[in-house]
């Protein structure tokens, strides 16, 4: 802690060439994520139906917005003082009361999980109506944010009072509020760009967290089965999947959204990357889910519907949202890797519709070909020669 007590300071600027990283704080902030996202996918293997996945993304999207709403604030904002480290404890709090509350979290424990929501949100909203008044630069910003944010809150808190489905209404209309809160304060944001260097670590490190939650599959699902060939064969499989999406993403990971947005005078690039990696970080949690379940399958019997469906849809929906981010630029700028994605989302949904009646080492071995194919065209795209002269890449 540099001062016992200093005010927010604006943190966005890069003409002094600093390179900034991830702080003490904010990866302390991040354990808390780490068991909310297992609790997540805790539910979703629970019920691996249609109506579970809904579920599972109605509960994943306030938890994932409230990693990004402190992220946005540092991102811009932080400062190293009591206060702030005040704040922060209050915000883990909220993370953490989020973490229990999940568990029937659309059920007996909705109004605990609502509460604890708003309690995130709150404290979010007393940062940025702080930050406004020390950073008068900023101030428009901040007072857009805290306003939309604060209307948000107020759907929530209310919600916590009422019974379902109206509830769940209030979510609803909560959950687009704080969507497009960023949304309303866009000529604002083109002042105050985030740091370039410092937001892609941060997502990394959320994607990582959920990887993480895939290599957790992989021993669980291990652990709970006899050692057999098939199991060990779909084991190592799990585990190339999950390096896999972390090669191809990690790869292709910088700040050049941010850089982009500054040279055009644009912000679209960076809400594209922000939002696109929603479903990503869903994709792959489900990914983590849908492997456990077909280690803890029987190994001499079909793979279930529902269960092949999860796998499969949860690693297209990975390969689609990168496909989005190449295409558009807002990670490595390619034409053929966005293609590559999008093919590849296409034959894992295949893969889903056709492969009734396969082994689950079956599917899962299918899948990982997918994965690892992505991977070897990166590889080869990669080669000296080819930077030369291919300009897509």
């Amino acid at each position: 802690m540099t001062n016992f007590l200093q005010p927010p300071r604006l943190r966005t600027s890069e003409d002094d060439g600093e390179e900034r990283r991830a702080t003490w704080l904010e990866l302390f902030y991040d354990l808390v994520f780490v068991v909310a996202v297992s609790e997540l996918a805790h539910n979703l293997k629970e019920d691996v139906s249609i109506l579970g996945y809904l579920g599972f993304v109605f509960l994943f999207i306030p938890v994932w917005w409230s990693w990004i709403g402190n992220t946005m604030y540092a991102n811009r904002f932080d400062s190293d003082d009591i206060g702030r480290r005040f704040l922060v404890a209050l915000q883990m709090l909220a993370a953490a009361a989020l973490a229990v509350n999940i568990h029937h979290g659309l059920g007996e424990n909705a109004p605990g999980f609502a509460l604890s929501y708003t309690l995130a949100r709150a404290v979010l909203i007393v940062e940025y109506v702080r930050a406004g008044i020390y950073i008068p630069a900023a101030r428009q910003l901040t007072t857009r944010y805290a306003t939309g944010f604060a209307i948000a809150a107020v759907f929530w808190l209310i919600s916590a009072f009422i019974p379902a489905p109206g509830r769940f209404v209030l979510w609803g209309l909560g959950i687009i509020v704080d969507l497009i809160t960023p949304f309303t304060a866009t000529k604002f944001q083109l002042k105050l760009l985030p740091h370039a260097s410092h937001l892609p670590e941060r997502f990394g490190l959320f994607t990582i967290i959920v990887l993480g939650e895939a290599i957790i599959a992989v021993v669980e699902g291990v652990s709970e089965q006899k050692w057999d060939v098939g199991s060990v064969i779909a084991a190592i499989f799990g585990l190339a999947i999950a390096f896999s999406l972390w090669w191809v993403y990690f790869d292709n990971l910088g700040g050049t959204p941010i850089q982009t947005a500054r040279a055009q005078g644009k912000v679209g690039t960076v809400a594209i990357w922000l939002y696109t990696h929603l479903p990503l970080v869903i994709g792959i949690a489900g990914t983590g889910v849908g492997v456990e379940k077909v280690l803890m399958s029987e190994q001499a019997i079909a793979l279930s519907d529902p269960q092949r469906w999860l796998l499969c849809g949860s690693v297209a929906l990975c390969y689609l949202a990168l496909g989005i981010l190449h295409r558009v630029g807002v990670i490595r700028y390619c034409k053929i890797r966005s293609q590559f994605r999008g093919v590849a989302a296409i034959i894992l949904m295949a893969i889903a519709f056709f492969g009734k009646g396969l082994l689950p080492v079956a599917v899962i071995g299918l899948v990982t070909v997918v994965c690892v194919v992505q991977v070897a065209q990166d590889l080869y795209q990669s080669r000296p020669t080819t930077r030369l002269v291919d300009p897509e890449i």
